[in-house]
């Protein structure tokens, strides 16, 4: 085959939750060469969730080595066409590593992790403003979910870090810092950073400064001087070091992953997207206005596309499960043997028979906020069999997306949402479970809106590289944001309910989150 001449590539890490991929694109957007790794997830007691941050690293060198050997053996000149690398990362997750020595100083500890419970009950009932006492300022409530309440665990709880703080040798960061540091050079150099995306999910950024907030530092008594510096979204971080396969290459992109699938979708100003992976994550970008939610969202950034780029924000519902139940029907109950098998199961009835599923196995997040639920199924009758368990279990994903764009709905208003020509909302979608035509279905019956799945669903990695290629000239805004080309290569669900049926399984399932509440303390 012959090679191509002049191209420009742009390489994507994307290190989710469960696995690592690297991405290479041309200018078209096309991969031209991937691979992906599964990790593992530690789980040394019941709430609790780790992962190895050395193990997290390797497996970045082995999908970037493998990607661009199989790129190269198609005949694309990665050595001189790479362009630029960008970093996508599963936000919230917590490490704290020595500048050193360059080892982390206990697992990393993963967002859905619920290990801080007692730190939070604790700050809720000292602090002035409870749950929401630091809601103005970075736009999330005291919650399990961030890294804030995750590094005062560790400053508690691990000797390590207490020594290395105390000598002013540890460096605090998600994932995306941890990356970049040992990228950029670890102990020799590597440069300590963190973007807007990923600093506004620690509640330690102020949502209006794009700065650490001070009186949050003070309150939680955190060191600022282990902190990573604030970056946006589109610049030339630094270069990858010597050792990496790929050496010199400018890493000029980084955003959280809902973030970046955000942009990777191209999302405007009243556009929505959802992405289902392990939970599921519902944005909204509200442009330039800071909308404080009033019905259990988030306010978070959406992105900034550049160091005096506007700063797009968002409201966000953050689903803990979603694809982790199907996860969870395959491994703990053993009915399928692969993911895939639950569509066709699913599909063998029309309904679930009355069943519903809420997979509130660690808590709900929003629009709830509630850590003492635990997940229930209800409904079962002699009637009731694994295929009907198995729609439940499709639909509980549907159920929770449905809840927080009901919200959303709430916040923005009608001007907040952007509306096509037939004045339909449209939900963007992505993420592997997408993937499952039914799910897609049922998610556009439920909500009465149709559901938009582009061709290519892994938008993540698409959109950091999105991010890295607009900072180094790959792209323009214009290419990424006028994706009408682009759209026709969708596949559109439209809903097909009827809206009594629709109102009716709608309270059902309200009624059965209604019984997940305080159940964390049931006797073992």
């Amino acid at each position: 085959m012959a090679k191509t001449e002049a191209a420009s590539f742009v390489g994507s890490i994307d290190q989710g939750t469960t696995s690592t991929r690297f991405i290479i694109y041309d200018k078209t957007a096309k991969s031209v060469g991937s691979h992906q790794v599964e990790f593992t997830q530690f789980c040394p007691k019941a709430g609790w969730v780790e992962h190895d941050p050395m193990e997290i690293i390797e497996s970045v060198k082995m999908c970037i080595s493998k990607a661009v050997d199989k790129a190269t053996a198609d005949g694309h000149n990665i050595d001189k066409g790479l362009k630029a690398i960008g970093i996508t990362n599963q936000r919230e997750t917590t490490v704290v590593w020595s500048k050193s020595t360059g080892v982390a100083l206990h697992n990393a500890i993963v967002w859905m992790d619920v290990r801080t419970t007692s730190i939070c009950r604790k700050l809720e009932k000292e602090l002035s403003g409870g749950k929401t006492h630091f809601l103005e300022s970075c736009g999330l409530p005291i919650s399990t979910y961030f890294s804030a309440l995750k590094l005062l665990w560790l400053l508690e709880n691990v000797d390590a870090v207490k020594q290395a703080v105390n000598k002013g040798d540890a460096l605090f960061g998600t994932i995306d810092s941890w990356l970049i540091w040992n990228l950029t050079g670890g102990v020799n150099g590597g440069l300590h950073v963190t973007d807007v995306s990923n600093a506004s999910r620690t509640m330690l950024m102020n949502l209006k400064t794009l700065n650490w907030d001070e009186s949050t530092l003070q309150t939680l008594k955190i060191p600022k001087n282990i902190l990573p510096k604030i970056i946006s979204n589109a610049e030339v971080i630094g270069h990858i070091a010597k050792g990496w396969l790929i050496p010199g290459v400018p890493i000029s992109g980084c955003l959280g992953d809902q973030h970046a699938a955000m942009l990777g979708q191209s999302c405007k100003t009243g556009e929505a997207k959802s992405t289902f992976g392990t939970g599921a994550f519902i944005l909204l970008n509200t442009g330039e206005q800071v909308i404080k939610s009033k019905h259990g969202l988030l306010t978070t950034l959406a992105y900034k596309l550049g160091k005096d780029a506007p700063t797009n924000y968002a409201l966000e519902g953050s689903i803990a499960i979603a694809g982790a139940a199907v996860q969870w029907f395959r491994d703990s109950l053993g009915i399928i043997k692969t993911a895939r098998e639950i569509e066709d199961l699913a599909g063998k009835v029309d309904s679930t028979g009355g069943v519903y599923f809420v997979p509130a196995f660690n808590g709900l997040f929003a629009p709830y906020w509630r850590d003492d639920a635990r997940g229930v199924l209800v409904g079962m009758t002699r009637f009731t069999n694994k295929s009907h368990i198995a729609r439940a279990v499709l639909e509980s994903m549907c159920f929770q997306v449905k809840d927080v764009l009901a919200s959303m709905h709430k916040d923005a208003g009608e001007k907040g949402e952007k509306k096509n020509d037939k004045g339909e909302f449209l939900l963007r979608v992505d993420g592997g479970a997408t993937a499952n035509n039914l799910l897609m279905q049922i998610q556009a019956d439920l909500l009465g809106n149709p559901v938009v799945r582009p061709a290519d669903i892994e938008t993540t990695a698409l959109g950091a590289a999105y991010a890295a290629g607009l900072a180094v000239g790959v792209w323009t805004e214009a290419t990424i944001f006028e994706n009408a080309e682009r759209m026709k290569q969708d596949t559109t669900f439209k809903p097909v309910l009827s809206q009594e049926v629709r109102d009716k399984k709608w309270a059902s399932w309200t009624k059965a989150v209604e019984r997940t509440f305080d159940l964390a303390d049931l006797s073992l």
